[in-house]
């Protein structure tokens, strides 16, 4: 993020949204955008942008993005959809930037390939009859033969053989089963939720998901059961009918029924969730504690992040957040255990944040919008681990709770754990009791706190993220031992911190920057 001038903060920008002016330079007249039109504006002061499908004229929010005018620019004139997915793809982009509509990108024709080199490129759908007896739903089995002139491939779609569906009935329950043959399936590989008749089941395999998602023939009630057999994959979705009708089939197929496509692809799905308490952390930093629906099984896994929305002044904000446990656990024998109904996020509250200053308001018994989960953090990165460092500055702390927690009770080989944790001044240090009673407890953890902004009275180490500094808190506990470097914070902290850590002789495998 860069500083932005006085009078372009979010709530200066939807002012201007509402205020009637032509941000498009149009006059309200939608167009169609060819390639050729669309490089044309690539300038600062003319600056079109296309994200998936929809040209936008940026040239008015320039000045507004907390990002600064050159990311923007990155995608000037060009379709900017994969740097806007990298980047940000929670923001919402549509309710955001409605105003700044140019038009639609027109569809460029694609000439049929000519020539004896050529492939030619066909798909059979084969569908396998529907078994009355146990009402099951319609499985498909997808061949995709490449023609060439001198051989034939024959690609079978795997997930199609390995990912399918059935599902059976009782007089007061609905049993959908997911056959996934992951030998490794867990609770949080499984999102699933019901609201309004539509059913979501979703099932996270690395960078992919399967989706079961049907708007269900009959009503059900509130309740949702889960049950995973690890060993062979199968995951079972209970319902309980709210009528005891017999039921002729499961449903109507929603739009991305019976698909296995990457997760980037599908867009991000929320529920509603309650707020139950918030309490004080720091001065300035508040614990909310969000309760799922009923009809919601969801586990936020360890090292990601959910996003929460919330509509302001006639715009949908999106903002991302890390969920934490209620408190630091000092015995770690046991994993901490989820109740599988609660969230809790940690979150610092800006005087001037449109959207902390939202959430503060919120009041006991209100809702927020949740996503799924997302992140690229993956827990085999730890399990072999000896020596972990965590690099922390204010908030950024949040992915570290859940980490810490894991590595201490589920990583056997672990040496040590280190929390350098940076902060402003005394006040700003998040769970300081918390931390320093865990480095009693257990010799393995090391916390070190270090402020930039210290009071006369602090006799603790003083001073910004720098390589001198790393070079003296971040080292192996022996010559080769397997290490990971964790930063969270600010992205000039983070940025920063892992530009020091190459040049002090780290590998990219050896650290790991939570950003969302």
């Amino acid at each position: 993020q860069v500083p932005l001038k006085p009078g372009r903060s979010l709530m200066d920008w939807i002012r201007l949204t509402k205020s009637g002016k032509d941000l498009t330079g149009l006059k309200g007249r939608l167009t169609e955008v060819t390639e050729d039109e669309l490089a044309k504006h690539n300038k600062k002061e003319d600056c079109w942008i296309c994200i998936r499908g929809f040209v936008y004229n940026v040239t008015p929010y320039m000045e507004y993005h907390p990002g600064g005018e050159d990311e923007l620019m990155k995608a000037a004139g060009t379709d900017g959809t994969d740097l806007f997915d990298q980047v940000h793809r929670w923001v919402n982009y549509e309710s955001m930037l409605k105003e700044c509509l140019v038009g639609r990108m027109a569809v460029k024709p694609i000439a049929a390939p000519k020539g004896e080199g050529c492939c030619t490129y066909s798909v059979f759908l084969q569908q396998i009859p529907e078994d009355e007896t146990i009402l099951c739903m319609k499985t498909f089995t997808i061949k995709c033969i490449l023609v060439c002139p001198k051989k034939v491939y024959i690609f079978s779609l795997l997930y199609f053989l390995f990912y399918s569906y059935d599902w059976f009935q009782t007089d007061s329950l609905i049993t959908i089963v997911i056959y996934t043959k992951q030998k490794d399936m867990n609770a949080e590989l499984v999102i699933v939720d019901c609201q309004d008749k539509q059913l979501r089941g979703e099932i996270i395999v690395g960078d992919h998901s399967y989706l079961v998602e049907v708007d269900l023939d009959h009503a059900v009630q509130e309740d949702v059961a889960v049950n995973i057999a690890e060993k062979v994959g199968k995951v079972e979705i209970i319902l309980k009918k709210k009528d005891n009708v017999h039921w002729k089939m499961l449903g109507q197929p929603l739009e991305g029924h019976n698909t296995f496509v990457k997760r980037v692809d599908r867009g991000l799905f929320y529920r509603k969730c309650k707020l139950v308490s918030k309490t004080e952390v720091t001065h300035d930093t508040k614990l909310l504690c969000l309760m799922l629906p009923k009809s919601t099984h969801l586990r936020v896994p360890t090292g990601q992040h959910i996003y929460l929305k919330k509509n302001i002044a006639g715009t949908e904000v999106v903002k991302p957040y890390t969920p934490v446990l209620p408190f630091l656990p000092l015995d770690f024998k046991e994993p901490f255990s989820h109740d599988g109904v609660h969230i809790y996020l940690m979150i610092k509250i800006y005087s001037c944040g449109l959207f902390t200053q939202a959430l503060d308001h919120l009041q006991i018994g209100d809702y927020i919008s949740v996503s799924n989960p997302e992140g690229n953090f993956k827990k085999s990165q730890v399990q072999t681990l000896e020596d972990l460092f965590l690099l922390a500055a204010g908030t950024g702390f949040t992915p570290m709770v859940k980490l810490l927690s894991f590595a201490l009770t589920e990583v056997m080989c672990l040496r040590t754990v280190k929390l350098i944790f940076f902060n402003k001044t005394e006040d700003d240090i998040l769970w300081r009791n918390q931390l320093e009673q865990l480095a009693l407890k257990d010799e393995r953890f090391e916390v070190q706190f270090i402020l930039s902004q210290p009071t006369k009275d602090w006799v603790g180490k003083q001073g910004k993220i720098s390589s001198s500094l790393l070079s003296e808190f971040v080292k192996r506990s022996r010559k080769d031992s397997k290490v990971l470097i964790c930063i969270c914070g600010p992205t000039p902290f983070t940025e920063q911190g892992v530009q020091y850590l190459k040049d002090l002789g780290y590998s990219q495998e050896e650290i790991h920057a939570f950003t969302a």
